[in-house]
């Protein structure tokens, strides 16, 4: 073997123990990167309340009370979610057993039934989309369920930004690395600040569109489109799918339609159109970097994975950026819009 090859073999055989080992260890992880996050979703407030004249200790008192009062109410809200789809799901199913009976019947009569195969509706079952859409919801409960402790860590990560900027300026001075540092913490805060804002704004508007239409759920399924909006272009198909197919088993096709078309507007005008004129240049990231992130560390963390998957990402993008010998590796992982920025 050439002694080129092995300290390449060597470094990929240390990528895939790391991999197996944070994959293991995910239990562990999934709380820790939640309240990580949690606490820099957090940072432009306590930055802003600093600014007004407010101390460090009440303002993450402040910061952290409204969290524990709105995740609280969250957390009740979907956990007793949980419990009323379990209850509700025989209907559920009947309904969608009867939709289907009625559109085979009419593919029958219409001499359909050998262009499209019956058997597909048989096949997929209503059990197997009420599993699928139940799922999603009793994973976001134990999301919830766990919340106090992600709380209590973020608390403590809160408590350490104040320190942490000093602890790095007494370890290395004046130096680039210091200023680095406060570029990229700026550059995250402005990142993740307008992302939970416009996925704040995209939340809410879906909560009201489906409460109009009569969806079960509608502040349930409003939260996921939050959570999910941090997932560019493949977050928002997600987060519509279970609502969709609630809406056509609850209420029917038309009442169906009405909810796929409020789930288009609100991405087109706030993902597609309002984002992106405030996120500012190289704040994107490819497609493909998107997919590929959201499967690799889906399959390693799971669901929360998925979610952390794009603003991690993200966040590993802006560190890249600042370091003239990683810049291009930035560059592969930026949008189309980036790069034409870059060469404009």
């Amino acid at each position: 073997m050439s002694s080129k090859c092995l300290p390449i073999l060597i470094s990929l055989a240390a990528i895939c123990i790391i991999i197996a080992s944070m994959k293991a260890a995910a239990p562990i992880l999934n709380p820790l990167f939640l309240s990580i996050f949690i606490a820099i979703i957090c940072l432009p407030s306590l930055a802003w309340l600093n600014n007004k004249g407010v101390s460090s200790l009440l303002a993450v008192f402040l910061v952290v009370g409204t969290l524990f009062v709105v995740v609280g109410a969250l957390g009740i809200y979907v956990v007793s979610s949980v419990d009323v789809f379990s209850k509700q799901l025989p209907v559920y199913q009947k309904n969608l057993n009867q939709q289907a009976a009625v559109l085979i019947n009419w593919l029958s009569k219409h001499g359909l039934e050998n262009i499209f195969d019956i058997n597909i509706l048989n096949e997929l079952g209503s059990s197997k989309i009420m599993k699928f859409i139940g799922g999603l919801i009793t994973s976001l409960g134990a999301v919830f369920a766990d919340m106090f402790m992600i709380q209590l860590t973020a608390i403590f990560i809160l408590f350490e930004s104040y320190v942490l900027p000093k602890k790095i300026h007494a370890a290395f001075g004046e130096s680039s690395l210091s200023y680095d540092s406060h570029e990229i913490i700026r550059s995250i805060n402005q990142y993740l600040a307008i992302k939970a804002f416009t996925s704040l704004v995209t939340g809410l508007f879906i909560a009201v569109w489906l409460s109009i239409i009569g969806v079960d759920f509608p502040v349930l399924w409003g939260v996921i489109a939050f959570m999910l909006n941090f997932v560019p272009t493949i977050g928002s198909i997600i987060a519509a799918v279970p609502t969709v197919l609630l809406s056509l088993v609850q209420l029917g096709v038309d009442s169906s339609l009405f909810v796929l078309l409020g789930y288009f507007l609100v991405n087109m005008l706030v993902g597609n159109v309002w984002e992106p004129r405030i996120m500012g240049k190289g704040l994107g990231l490819s497609t493909l970097v998107v997919f590929l992130s959201l499967t690799f560390w889906g399959w390693v963390f799971g669901s929360v994975g998925m979610l952390l998957s794009v603003p991690f990402t993200m966040i590993a993008k802006i560190i890249l950026e600042k370091n003239p010998e990683t810049h291009w590796i930035a560059i592969l992982l930026g949008s189309e819009a980036d790069l034409s920025q870059a060469e404009g």
